[in-house]
C-alpha cells in the first residue's frame, strides 16, 4: 500500500499552493499531469502501479497538492525500486527518485533504468518530455523538491538548452566498477553569465551513503571542471547531526557538527598511502561543498562535480587517515595595495606526535603566499610547506603563487610533527588587496580566506607509499597569472612533442600551437581581450593538463 502524508499535511500543501501559484512544484505538476497523468497511464481512474499523477480535487491547486502527497518520499510500487530504497521523489537525489529515473531518457548520463523497473515514461507513442521539462523536474528534486517557492529559473534552463550554454563535462566521468567502489554526483546547477547575480555560487548538500557495510576508503578521485573554485567533502560527526539539515542544494553551511574528509582546488585523484584509509561507517552522512564561477559574459554555465570513491572491506587498512581543517577567520585586509600577512599557531597536547601525509593552503584572489613552519620551543622553526613552489615543497628557484591552483604537498614517507607543548606549527598567509573595498574572511571570491588542510595518521609503522599513475605535468607553472602582455609556461621536464590550445569562455579556440618540444614556452596576448581563458596541454600519449589563464 502506498505511503500517504497526513490529511493535515495535504491541507497545508493546498494552503501553500494557494499562497504562491508561480512556484516550481506547480510547474512540475503541470508537466507530469499533462505528459503522464492525462495523456498516459497515470490518470485518476485505475492508474498504472497505483500512481495517480492527475490528482483529485476541484481545482488545479488541489489536484497538484494531491499528486505531491502521492510522490514525495513515497515508496514506489515497483519491487526493484522499493528494494533499492528509492522514493517516487527523493528530495535532493534524482538518482534515488524513481519518477525521475522513469522520465530521464538519457538526460542524466549516470542513470540507467533497471530492466526490472518497467518501461520509460511516458511510453511511446505518447508525447515525450522535452529536455527543459526533464531538467526542471531534476532541478526541483536537487533543490529538495519543496512544496512551495520558486527554486528554479525556467528561463535559464531554456537558454541553456537552446544552445547558449557551457557544460562542465560533455560526457560524465566513468564511475568505478561496483566491485571497487561507487560514484557520488553533486549537481548540476546553473549559473548566470558573468556580471549577473548568480554567476558565482557555493552550494552545500548532505549526502546519505548506501554502502551496505562499513568500508575503508583508500582512494577518492575528485572530478571538477576548470571553472570550479573548490570541492570539499565534509562528514557529519554522527548521523543524527544531519537530521535538521534540509535535503538538497543549500547556501547555508550550517556546520555545527562536522569533520573534514578532504578539499581540492582542481581535479585531483587522491590515492592514499598503502595500509592507510579513511574509515567510513555504513551510516555515515557526507556534506558536499561545490563552488563554481561562470567566467563567460554571455553564456549559461552548467556546474557539476563527480567523486569516485574506492572501497575496501572495513579492517583492511592498518592506519586511519585523519583530516583537520584549520581556519583563521580573523584576517582583516585593507585595500591599500600594500602587502599584509596574518599567521596562526596550532598545537594539540592531546595528539602528541602525528605523521603528516598531505598539506594544502587556501586563499582567494588577493592571496600572494601561503607558508607553514614547524614550531619549536614556542618559536617559528623550519619551513615545511611553501604554496609558491611546485608540489608545495620549499626551496624552488622561481616561486610563484597561483591562488586558483594551490598545491597539495604529499609526504612519502610521512613527515613526523610534534604537536605537544611549545610545538605544533605556524601557518602564515599573505595578500595584496588592490580592490575597491577592504575584505575579511568570507565565502565568495570577493572575500578572502586563510584555511589549511592537514591529512595525517597517528602512527606510521608499516605505512607504504601510494601507488598511482605519475602525473607527467605535475609542477606545471604559468607565470605571471594574471598576465598583461605575455606569460611563460614552465614544465617539470622535457616531455617530447606537445600540443597547446587555448579557448575563450564561449568555447572558441583562440590559440593552437602544435609540435612544442621544449620545457618552456611563451603565451603572447596579441589581439586577445581581457578576461578568463582555458588552456590544454597534451602530449603524444594523450595525457593532458587543463588550466586557467587570466588576461588583464
Amino acid at each position: 500500500m502506498l505511503k500517504r502524508i497526513s490529511t493535515l499535511a495535504v491541507l497545508t500543501a493546498i494552503f501553500c499552493f494557494n499562497q504562491l501559484t508561480a512556484q516550481t512544484s506547480l510547474a512540475v505538476y503541470e508537466i507530469l499531469e499533462t505528459k503522464c497523468g492525462v495523456a498516459s497511464c497515470h490518470g485518476t481512474v485505475d492508474p498504472e502501479a497505483g500512481l495517480d499523477l492527475k490528482g483529485e480535487g476541484a481545482t488545479t491547486l488541489e489536484r497538484a497538492a494531491d499528486v505531491y502527497s502521492n510522490v514525495f518520499n513515497v515508496t514506489p510500487g515497483n519491487t526493484q525500486a522499493a528494494n533499492s530504497d528509492y522514493s517516487y521523489i527523493y528530495p535532493g537525489r534524482p538518482d534515488k527518485s524513481f519518477l525521475f529515473r522513469k522520465i530521464n531518457l538519457g538526460l542524466e548520463q549516470t542513470i540507467e533504468l533497471h530492466a526490472d523497473a518497467g518501461q520509460d515514461m511516458p511510453p511511446y507513442p505518447n508525447e515525450q518530455l522535452t529536455d527543459v521539462e526533464k531538467e526542471l523536474v531534476r532541478q526541483w528534486i536537487l533543490y529538495g523538491a519543496p512544496a512551495t517557492g520558486t527554486v528554479v529559473d525556467e528561463a535559464l534552463l531554456e537558454e541553456y538548452y537552446s544552445g547558449n550554454g557551457i557544460a562542465s563535462f560533455e560526457v560524465a566521468p566513468e564511475a568505478p566498477d561496483p566491485s571497487e567502489g561507487f560514484q557520488i554526483k553533486m549537481g548540476p546547477f546553473f549559473l548566470r553569465p558573468q556580471g549577473q547575480t548568480g554567476s558565482e555560487v557555493e552550494y552545500y548538500q548532505k549526502y546519505e551513503l548506501d554502502m551496505g557495510a562499513d568500508k575503508d576508503i583508500n582512494r577518492i578521485d575528485m572530478k571538477i571542471a576548470s571553472s570550479s573554485h573548490h570541492l570539499i567533502i565534509y562528514n557529519f560527526d554522527y548521523p543524527s547531526a544531519a537530521n535538521f539539515i534540509p535535503h538538497g542544494l543549500r547556501l547555508d553551511p550550517d556546520h555545527s557538527a562536522i569533520g573534514l574528509v578532504t578539499a581540492v582546488q582542481e581535479e585531483t585523484d587522491l590515492v592514499l598511502p598503502a595500509t592507510t584509509a579513511f574509515m567510513w561507517d555504513d551510516d555515515l552522512i557526507l556534506d558536499l561543498n561545490s563552488h563554481y564561477i561562470n567566467y563567460s559574459s554571455s553564456m549559461v554555465y552548467q556546474a557539476e562535480a563527480y567523486i569516485n570513491v574506492y572501497t575496501q572491506p572495513a579492517g583492511t587498512a592498518e592506519h586511519e587517515m585523519k583530516t583537520e581543517l584549520i581556519v583563521n577567520g580573523n584576517i582583516p585586509i585593507p585595500n591599500n595595495g600594500n602587502p599584509i600577512s596574518h599567521d596562526q599557531t596550532f598545537s594539540d597536547n592531546g595528539l602528541g606526535e602525528i605523521f603528516v601525509w598531505g598539506i594544502m593552503g587556501h586563499t582567494h584572489k588577493y592571496g600572494t603566499d601561503y607558508k607553514v613552519y614547524k614550531r619549536e620551543d614556542f618559536t617559528q622553526g623550519e619551513l615545511i610547506y611553501d604554496a609558491s613552489c611546485p608540489d608545495g615543497v620549499p626551496g624552488c628557484a622561481s616561486p610563484f603563487f597561483d591562488y586558483q591552483h594551490i598545491p597539495i604537498q604529499y609526504n612519502e614517507p610521512l613527515m613526523p610533527l610534534d604537536m605537544g607543548f611549545g610545538r605544533g606549527f605556524i601557518h602564515e598567509a599573505s595578500w595584496i588587496n588592490d580592490g575597491p573595498f577592504p575584505v575579511n574572511f568570507g565565502p565568495t571570491s570577493n572575500d578572502e580566506m586563510m584555511v589549511l588542510v592537514l591529512m595525517y595518521t597517528e602512527d606510521q609503522v608499516g605505512i607504504g607509499t601510494a601507488t598511482k599513475d605519475t602525473n607527467v605535468f605535475e609542477g606545471l607553472k604559468v607565470s605571471p597569472n594574471p598576465m598583461k602582455d605575455g606569460a611563460i609556461v614552465d614544465l617539470p621536464s622535457e616531455l617530447g612533442e606537445l600540443n597547446f590550445r587555448m579557448y575563450d569562455m564561449l568555447g572558441k579556440e583562440v590559440r593552437n600551437e602544435s609540435g612544442i618540444q621544449t620545457n618552456q614556452f611563451e603565451i603572447q596576448k596579441g589581439n586577445l581581450q581581457a578576461g578568463m581563458y582555458i588552456f590544454t596541454i597534451e602530449d603524444m600519449k594523450g595525457q593532458q593538463k587543463t588550466g586557467k589563464l587570466i588576461i588583464e
